[in-house]
């Protein structure tokens, strides 16, 4: 069986290995970037840590799966009735059974300067870019700013921010350049951070970002940035430093392709009880409108879910329906301390940091064999905070 699939990411990466146990399927991934990207490790590459948690290539990831075949390319089109996808190279690709796993992208709301006075942590690009302006800033005109600003109280937010003033500190050290006090705020529009979890966690965890020096700041809107800083609730805020982690939206391809889709009010794909669309295309993860889309487990769930259904249709069984598995979700907060929620399940600490850890090699097990894995796992401890220092800033 001839199956295509389109994203490099978890969901499209754990599909593509789950269907290549069985040698008669062959498959090709289509992505447009050469490695797969471990999401929950960004922030820490963004503050200091190894590039090697972030990043596999995509042909370590596969290899010795001789029927997996890997192109670079960006997908911009779609004929359900030909069966063909239409690439920005020019390419045309045919499909017989197709998977579309495309992630999300970072959306600015239309707020204006966001998109061009912000930082952000969510690419190898944007992460460049942001620690080439720190070592801009302190190795070379050896200045620290009153503040740093982190917009978006979610979970990367939080992981963020609570790890950045260590970082700053730790750059200062290695270039010798004086500070006192690094200062780091968190902006969030709702009236509390982590606003999709307990409220008895975002308590918790507003007081141990207060208890390490971060500001939290709530109910805060932010309506305009400029390079001087921001404008928050009708007031200025000033930072050379802002970085943006809120707003994703769908993959654009879709509202570019949505003749072919049936789209719901957020952006993304409504599918059936198998995860197909009413032309049988398979849309799993970020891209499709079910509980929990947008959480790297709901996408290797996903992957799973499909994958399994394709044997049994292979073996003539009958079909299952897709249910939703609630995530565990579990964030660090600084060194140490971690939360760890699960339906009604809540504790906070050095345990859920244990657990946290733990999750994470559970996480790179899921994508590479366990040699490879333990060592993307051990990277996390490696401290590399110039890695990224040659590279011109492109902002």
């Amino acid at each position: 069986m001839n199956i295509t699939i389109v994203g490099g990411g978890f969901g499209g990466v754990k599909t593509a290995l789950e269907l290549s146990k069985n040698s008669k399927n062959h498959i090709t991934v289509i992505s447009d970037k050469e490695d797969f990207q471990y999401y929950p490790a960004l922030y820490g590459t963004a503050t200091g840590h190894s590039h090697l948690q972030s990043w596999v290539s995509l042909g370590t990831v596969f290899a010795g799966k001789m029927n997996i075949n890997v192109v670079i390319d960006t997908i911009t089109k779609i004929d359900p009735t030909a069966k063909t996808l239409a690439s920005t190279n020019g390419n045309t690709y045919e499909y017989d059974h197709l998977v579309l796993a495309l992630g999300a992208v970072t959306t600015y709301f239309g707020i204006e300067g966001l998109d061009q006075y912000t930082f952000g942590i969510k690419s190898e690009e944007e992460i460049r870019e942001l620690k080439h302006h720190l070592y801009q800033e302190i190795a070379e005109q050896r200045e620290v700013e009153k503040q740093y600003v982190v917009i978006g109280g979610g979970p990367t937010g939080v992981e963020l921010a609570a790890a950045l003033g260590t970082y700053i500190k730790r750059l200062c050290e290695r270039h010798k350049v004086p500070h006192g006090r690094v200062g780091v705020t968190l902006v969030e529009a709702a009236p509390r951070i982590l606003p999709r979890m307990h409220p008895a966690t975002s308590k918790k965890v507003t007081e141990r970002l207060r208890s390490i020096g971060v500001k939290v700041q709530v109910n805060k809107k932010v309506e305009s940035a400029s390079s001087e800083g921001l404008m928050v609730n009708g007031k200025p805020l000033s930072s050379h430093t802002i970085i943006w982690t809120s707003g994703v939206a769908n993959n654009p391809f879709f509202a570019a392709n949505s003749e072919h889709f049936e789209i719901a009010k957020n952006g993304k794909v409504v599918v059936n009880d198998y995860l197909r669309t009413k032309d049988g295309i398979h849309v799993i993860g970020d891209n499709a409108f079910t509980p929990y889309s947008g959480l790297a487990q709901t996408a290797l769930h996903d992957a799973l879910f499909v994958s399994h259904n394709f044997g049994r249709w292979q073996t003539h069984k009958p079909l299952k329906k897709y249910k939703p598995v609630t995530p565990v979700v579990s964030i660090p907060v600084g060194k140490d301390w971690a939360v760890f929620e699960w339906h009604w399940i809540r504790f906070y600490g050095w345990l859920a940091s244990v657990v946290r850890q733990a999750a994470d090699f559970i996480g790179y097990r899921d994508i590479l064999p366990f040699g490879q894995a333990l060592g993307a796992w051990h990277a996390q401890k490696i401290v590399e905070e110039d890695y990224f220092t040659p590279t011109p800033k492109k902002k």
